[in-house]
């Protein structure tokens, strides 16, 4: 059974009357009339989707996002690698099935695959969590990444998430502490990574696997720092005004492209990626050949650099810092200000016992 949105009510009409017409059980088969009626709804609701699809809210998108029939991470992970070996367990406390990582090829070449799952169906869904992570995720994330770094494998993670677990157990066993140590690892590793949002990226929990040198989105993903529910429940003190929440976080692809907050968007079928999951396929699979193409050329330094290049723009030609690059905004020479510590720090009895030895003599022949 479809599932639908609250905005898509022409279209299940239209599909209602296209599949009554397409019934193998009707009595006296589809006549030349009913021909001509089926492919002139076809057009109607061919029509009606570019109609709606085009103009979506930042709220409908939203809804687009979470939709339930839209492709999750096994799908990709099932369909666009080959010889996947999944790896479990973070070492330390146990295994988050929320998260799906292992061993894979992708067109022949060795990668690292790291995707959030939501799950297909109420009992798959409760088992990993609704795709929210605990400290034991993104611990195990951490180790995984640092493996490829070891082996210089590329990186490739699917995002799809409404936040990290906020649950007591996952508090107690340093939640933020993970997500911080996660980013901390992405952006100091030197091989090519690549994170695709493919759905929701809600908060930390998505960021903490989106600090990676090229970041994607499917065209009717959102990411954002807080859910619009949350947004509106702490700005107006009222749950139902999610769609002023929305339009002002910034939370579409397209906003966030223009932003220079992500690098690209996967184009999707009209009507979402769950109407043609074929296609959204192909388009993802293009996507990461294109793009692990590019950064293959780049050496360990290079990928270091302009990870921490990209974050550090990140806002930067925007309100008050308008037109001020990072190199104007940062004129001191670090570099040698770390050295001169180390120096001072090295000779430090040196300098205190030189410092002593002159205070005596200037107190003696005071």
């Amino acid at each position: 059974m479809k599932n639908y949105l609250n905005f898509e009510k022409d279209i299940k009409s239209l599909e209602n009357e296209i599949e009554k017409l397409q019934d193998p059980f009707a009595k006296d088969g589809i006549t030349q009339v009913e021909t001509g009626k089926l492919a002139k709804l076809q057009n109607d609701l061919s029509s009606k989707l570019n109609e709606i699809y085009s103009n979506l809210d930042p709220w409908q998108t939203t809804m687009v996002a979470r939709h339930e029939d839209r492709p999750k991470s096994k799908f990709f992970i099932d369909n666009l690698f080959e010889d996947f070996f999944p790896i479990h367990g973070d070492r330390l406390f146990g295994e988050d099935k929320s998260l799906i990582s292992g061993l894979a090829t992708f067109r022949n070449k060795s990668v690292m695959v790291i995707g959030q799952e939501k799950g297909e169906d109420l009992d798959t869904r409760i088992e990993r969590n609704f795709g929210m992570m605990k400290p034991e995720g993104y611990r195990k994330s951490i180790r995984l990444m640092k493996l490829a770094d070891k082996f210089n494998l590329p990186i490739i993670l699917f995002i799809d998430t409404p936040g990290a677990y906020p649950g007591v157990g996952a508090e107690e066993r340093g939640q933020a502490e993970a997500i911080a140590r996660s980013i901390e690892c992405s952006m100091s590793i030197g091989v090519p990574t690549i994170s695709i949002i493919i759905g929701e990226g809600g908060s930390g929990g998505a960021i903490a696997l989106a600090s990676s040198n090229k970041i994607i989105m499917l065209e009717n993903a959102i990411y954002s720092v807080i859910s619009p529910e949350g947004c509106a429940s702490i700005l107006w003190r009222d749950p139902t005004k999610t769609l002023e929440a929305a339009k002002a976080m910034k939370l579409t692809s397209k906003d966030l492209l223009n932003l220079k907050i992500i690098d690209e968007i996967i184009p999707e079928p009209t009507g979402g990626a769950h109407r043609d999951k074929n296609l959204i396929l192909e388009n993802v699979k293009m996507s990461i050949d294109k793009n692990l193409n590019e950064l293959s050329n780049l050496s360990k330094a290079e990928i270091i650099s302009r990870k921490k290049e990209k974050f550090l723009e990140i806002g930067r030609d925007r309100g008050l810092t308008e037109g001020v690059s990072i190199s104007n905004r940062l004129p001191i020479n670090f570099t040698n200000i770390s050295k001169f510590k180390k120096v001072l720090f090295k000779y430090r009895y040196y300098f205190l016992g030189s410092i002593f030895i002159l205070a005596t003599l200037l107190f003696l022949f005071k």
